[in-house]
């Protein structure tokens, strides 16, 4: 069974916003990806309401015995006589003027973050009409009609929100007036920080009982209500960490109940090795989210919550071509060398370079290099203390990136924390901010994969991903507005040495059919996840899809790869 929460009709791609068919390695354009456009559109779903004509409430005007004196003399015209046959006994009965059939049947859905298509059915005598629409966040539409009619009118709000729509229709020449509506929950939901705090660890008994996940076994975590997270939140960040494996596998995160399971996956494993991923996922009405192991043996699981999503208007996020802010080889943003064991650095990140300052958390991708022993890193705020969770881990000589939303000081600081007993350097590059003037919130698909090198699918003619080249991926249509990024989930396996992956918006609009080839992409200097030699490795990321709706994922290694790429949701404000 799949809730309503996550189903969406195909009025999205219309809407303009749907992954553009199409992909392509380096510069060399490929078919049509087959279905990907179909999968986007059913991926949303759309929150509404329905407030049928018999709840209508009839007004009768000052004057109306005189307006109704006067119009009682009219001959009734087929159309309002039949309006009348058919109103609703309740409505008709409210009052006997020449219109006692006025009523209003009122609709809200939606197929964006912050926007509402309403559709407003007048039942009525043939006079003349005059309708308010009042959106509920201070701001009103009007529109006439004549008689029975139908009426399509569509919103953005500023913020998330619950917003109470009302549609107020009047006849004055029958001193009568009808209203309806109802209460609209925005889609999109805005981001509120949380120190990162542990919800789960099946090795100790937090959160679930005591034992390891079976393979093929799930474990159910609580998140509403747990650790200060309200309830009715919809979605929660969680960094996510797979340990003591005997296998390969993998883990995914879905709303659990009510939910089906996707096919897709949110951390790779292989045996021996604990991996972490940033996971943003649905949470289900029941406030639990489930973890499920797609590997054959059993494993334990660990979830530390990093932020939630509430309709409740807070923090709107904002993307970034990624950025270096750190790099203790160079030097950059803190003091050159590798960070000493079991010690923290503070780096600002509010109020430098293209970051405003009054951020509320940042998102980051966090690279591990050159540790000399093994453990952990956490990244948090700048006058926090060092909180019990971990971003990711390490084992000695091994270079690992991990996706991380982090809550940030008044000052604009975070601190990134060795946890190790041994010196390690670290790299921090910025990809987005959450802040009180960011107008895009979340909206969550049903995830699906639109990329994998390993098939000859989603448009792509098959091979593998070439070394030191990219292939580009479009996503929303150049004319369409609001998007400011997609979350997604890369993953690399299959590798034949060390590289690493780096995704970046294209500069340039994908190539027209037939038409010539895109110039080369630039480069870029930031990483998104870093692999060795027979490793699979997945890493979430916010990606900005830039000025033409498209992103390009560049393989920095020199020996070839496979890609795989999961689609979990877009951050919209229109």
């Amino acid at each position: 069974m799949r809730n309503h929460r996550l189903v969406m009709t195909a009025a999205l791609v219309a809407a303009g916003l749907g992954i553009i068919p199409g992909t392509a390695q380096a510069a060399d354009p490929v078919p049509a990806a087959a279905g990907v456009a179909e999968a986007i559109a059913k991926a949303f779903t759309s929150e509404g309401f329905h407030s049928p004509a018999d709840r209508t409430i009839r007004t009768t005007l000052p004057g109306a015995a005189a307006a109704n004196g006067k119009t009682n003399a009219k001959t009734a015209t087929p159309q309002s006589a039949q309006s009348a046959q058919s109103a609703p006994a309740a409505v008709a009965a409210a009052d006997a003027g020449a219109n006692p059939a006025l009523a209003v049947d009122v609709s809200g859905t939606s197929h964006t973050a912050h926007g509402i298509e309403l559709t407003t059915l007048i039942t009525s005598a043939d006079f003349a009409l005059g309708v308010v629409i009042d959106w509920g966040d201070g701001k009103t539409d009007t529109a006439t009609a004549q008689g029975n009619a139908e009426l399509h009118h569509s919103h953005t709000y500023d913020k998330s929100g619950e917003y109470q729509v009302k549609v107020t229709v009047t006849d004055t020449a029958n001193a009568v007036q009808a209203a309806n509506g109802g209460a609209f929950l925005t889609p999109g939901s805005d981001f509120t920080p949380h120190t990162p705090t542990r919800l789960l660890d099946t090795r100790d008994g937090t959160g679930a009982p005591a034992t390891k996940v079976p393979g093929l076994g799930s474990v159910r975590v609580k998140i509403a209500g747990n650790a200060a997270v309200p309830a009715g939140v919809t979605a929660v960040a969680l960094n996510v960490t797979v340990t003591e494996t005997v296998d390969s596998g993998y883990v995914t995160a879905w709303p659990g109940t009510g939910y089906d399971r996707p096919g897709t996956s949110n951390l790779n494993y292989t045996a021996g090795r604990s991996v972490p991923n940033l996971v943003i996922v649905p949470v289900g009405e029941d406030g639990y989210v489930e973890l499920y192991n797609g590997g054959p043996q059993p494993v334990d699981l660990i979830a530390d919550v990093t932020g939630y999503f509430t309709r409740a208007s807070a923090g709107g996020y904002t993307s970034m071509t990624p950025a270096r802010f750190v790099d203790t080889r160079e030097g950059l943003g803190a003091p050159r060398g590798k960070l000493a064991a079991r010690t923290a650095f503070t780096t600002r990140i509010g109020g430098l370079e293209s970051v405003p300052q009054g951020i509320t958390a940042v998102a980051l991708n966090v690279t591990v290099t050159e540790p000399g022993g093994p453990g952990h890193l956490t990244a948090f705020s700048g006058d926090g203390p060092v909180p019990t969770a971990s971003n990711l881990n390490f084992v000695p000589g091994q270079t690992v990136a991990n996706a991380v939303i982090v809550p940030v000081a008044t000052d604009g600081t975070i601190k990134v924390f060795n946890g190790s007993w041994s010196a390690a350097h670290v790299v921090v590059d910025v990809v987005g901010y959450y802040s009180k003037d960011s107008k895009a919130a979340f909206l969550p698909f049903t995830p699906f994969r639109t990329l994998d090198t390993r098939e000859e699918a989603y448009g792509w003619p098959g091979g593998r991903f070439r070394a030191r080249e990219y292939i580009t991926q479009g996503f929303t249509p150049e004319a369409a507005t609001g998007v400011e990024a997609y979350v997604l989930n890369t993953t690399v396996t299959g590798t034949g040495g060390t590289g690493y992956l780096s995704v970046a918006p294209s500069p340039h609009p994908l190539p027209a059919e037939g038409g010539p080839a895109a110039p080369t992409a630039p480069r870029p200097g930031s990483s998104t996840l870093n692999w060795t030699a027979g490793e699979t490795v997945p890493n979430l990321v916010q990606a900005s899809d830039g000025d033409h709706g498209v992103i390009t994922f560049w393989n920095q290694g020199y020996q070839d790869a496979d890609l795989v790429l999961d689609v979990f949701g877009v951050y919209q404000s229109k």
